[in-house]
């Protein structure tokens, strides 16, 4: 599957986004069974009944919701706004969720019906647009997982916040960077001020990475080059053991991605939490190709981790690798030695 194609098939398979699909497809079976016993298709259920698992016991589907939407506009022409700028209906229908915490706007989205969401947008306030459900996905994250760039773009152009977190810590661009959706995470950093793209780059998730981790774990090579280009700190460390995007590029074996960071600028001699460098992590892998791209990137190839070892001692007597090495490297009772004398 080329970068960027993320089909709905692959989110419906996500755990961290079932609340929202099981909700809508609880829907459609619900609808199914009514319209198979003969029964009346229900209309958008009444506010009341919200707290019920509020759209639970209706259907759903592109004609409904583009009723509501229908009526939504209407009202906002004939009838007088409240105190807080809305109808009374569109208070009504933009504050009833779903028993998973799904709003109307969530639910159009993972229906991917794209204009009804973008009409949806247009008519929500920001606070709205920014409501996240009960794995605290809001509808930027779930626009984002779909692929649907026309509806992130919308969301954008609103102001949502992209820096909310799911339940899994991950912003809407840290799925995007995951899962190789260059247009989406193009559209979420076009517009963003230089401090808080910042900010939404640094942020870690709950397993410690940042988004420029993700796109090098995922090996992500357009994401990498966008990201670079936004000026992400090519350095940043995960939080679990202190690697850098070089080190996991490194551990993967993806040779692309240690040439992109490189010429990038990526510190070549960056430490982890126990003192282990990307060469450190090539030579123990056996890796002779990227080992020498390291070593040619001025690799310092005396530097000792936290177990007092250089990355000559973790080469295992590969040849291959320690051809890499300077001659003058002698091996003295495990400890090399520069320019002695005998």
């Amino acid at each position: 599957m080329a970068s960027g194609d993320y089909r709905k098939d692959d989110f419906l398979e996500e755990s961290r986004a079932d609340s929202g699909i099981n909700s809508y497809c609880s829907l459609l079976k619900s609808e199914e069974r009514s319209t198979e016993l003969g029964g009346p298709r229900d209309k958008f259920p009444a506010v009341e009944e919200r707290l019920d698992s509020a759209y639970g016991s209706s259907s759903l589907t592109v004609e409904s919701l583009t009723e509501i939407v229908e009526g939504i506009t209407l009202d906002r022409e004939e009838a007088p706004a409240t105190s807080s700028g809305l109808s009374e209906q569109e208070e009504n229908i933009i504050t009833s969720m779903t028993e998973d915490g799904d709003t109307i706007l969530h639910l159009a989205i993972i229906h991917e019906d794209t204009v009804i969401a973008k009409q949806l947008i247009q008519l929500f306030p920001k606070e709205v647009l920014d409501i996240q459900n009960y794995l605290y996905q809001s509808p930027l994250h779930l626009a984002t997982y779909l692929n649907l760039t026309d509806v992130v773009k919308s969301l954008v152009a609103k102001s949502v916040s992209i820096e909310l977190q799911d339940r899994d810590g991950n912003t809407a661009l840290h799925v995007a960077c995951h899962h190789g959706l260059t247009m989406c995470a193009t559209e979420m950093t076009s517009e963003m001020s230089p401090t808080k793209l910042a900010l939404v780059l640094e942020t870690q998730n709950w397993k410690g990475l940042a988004c420029l981790h993700l796109a090098a774990l995922s090996r992500q090579h357009q994401i990498l080059k966008l990201l670079m280009a936004k000026g992400a700190d090519l350095n940043i460390k995960e939080g679990t053991s202190g690697k850098t995007a070089l080190h996991l590029a490194v551990e993967i074996h993806d040779t692309t991605s240690v040439k992109l960071l490189l010429n990038g600028g990526a510190n070549v001699d960056a430490a982890m939490f126990n003192g282990c460098t990307p060469l450190h992590l090539a030579v123990g892998r056996q890796d002779t190709a990227i080992a020498n791209l390291l070593c040619q990137s001025g690799a310092d190839t005396m530097l000792r981790n936290v177990e007092d070892e250089t990355a000559l001692d973790l080469a295992d007597g590969n040849n291959d690798i320690l051809a890499l090495f300077p001659f003058d490297d002698i091996q003295i009772s495990g400890r090399s030695v520069v320019g002695v004398n005998f």
